[in-house]
């Protein structure tokens, strides 16, 4: 099984951290969230992992080429960002004749099971599962609405009245059919572009209790770095 780690953000809401750090490479006790992706991956039964680059792309190739363990990993470098699902859309060949892979955005930390994510994709037959996290502040995430299948029957990003608060954890299980979907210019977004089009032909999952933050701010990172305990779920 392969994964796209899409990890190319520029992180400007941690600057000046960022400036200097790229923010895939932001550590939380020691371990930046890049390895952390890496071994829950490894743990999932991934073999080979393609991480997109862009902000300071030599440190990551440098800490990438010093790592010893699975995944493989495959850089690939976007000299213009383009979009997560843009970034699939550019590198389809690397998971071609795959039956299933998995996209995860780097920029959160997670101890959530990805072999559930694996699992439920595989048991439901749909072109995609989606993870999802209950959102303190729905109206800053992407908000699904679920049936009792657990099929997502409504998506908005960031919606001014949000008709629940079960949101996009940005980690996904795709069939490879999904990539007829990927039309458009880039920058190509995900969760803006491709999943109102899965609505009705995705499955989902929930976190549950296993802990789930966006560490995109300086309070947040804070935040990680109290309550993080590291422990595999």
């Amino acid at each position: 099984m392969k994964a796209f780690l899409l990890a190319a953000g520029l992180g400007t809401r941690l600057r000046p951290l960022t400036d200097t750090v790229p923010k895939c490479l932001v550590p939380v006790h020691g371990r930046p969230l890049l390895d952390l992706w890496l071994d829950a991956l490894d743990r999932a039964g991934v073999a080979e992992v393609l991480v997109n680059t862009h902000h300071l792309a030599c440190r990551v190739r440098e800490h990438v080429h010093a790592r010893v363990g699975p995944p493989v990993v495959r850089l690939v470098h976007e000299e213009e960002l383009r979009g997560s699902a843009g970034t699939l859309r550019a590198n389809r060949d690397f998971v071609a004749g795959e039956d299933m892979f998995l996209a995860l955005n780097a920029d959160n930390l997670t101890d959530f099971d990805l072999g559930v994510l694996v699992a439920a994709h595989r048991a439901g037959g749909r072109l995609a599962t989606v993870a999802l996290f209950r959102a303190p502040r729905p109206s800053a995430c992407g908000i699904a609405e679920v049936d009792a299948a657990g099929t997502i029957v409504g998506f908005v990003e960031k919606p001014e009245h949000p008709a629940g608060d079960l949101a996009n954890a940005g980690m996904y299980a795709f069939s490879g059919e999904v990539f007829d979907l990927l039309d458009g210019p880039e920058p190509l977004d995900i969760g803006r572009h491709l999943l109102p089009r899965l609505v009705g032909r995705a499955g989902s999952v929930t976190v549950g209790d296993a802990y789930f933050l966006d560490v995109g701010t300086p309070e947040a990172l804070e935040r990680a770095r109290t309550q993080w305990t590291g422990a595999a779920r």
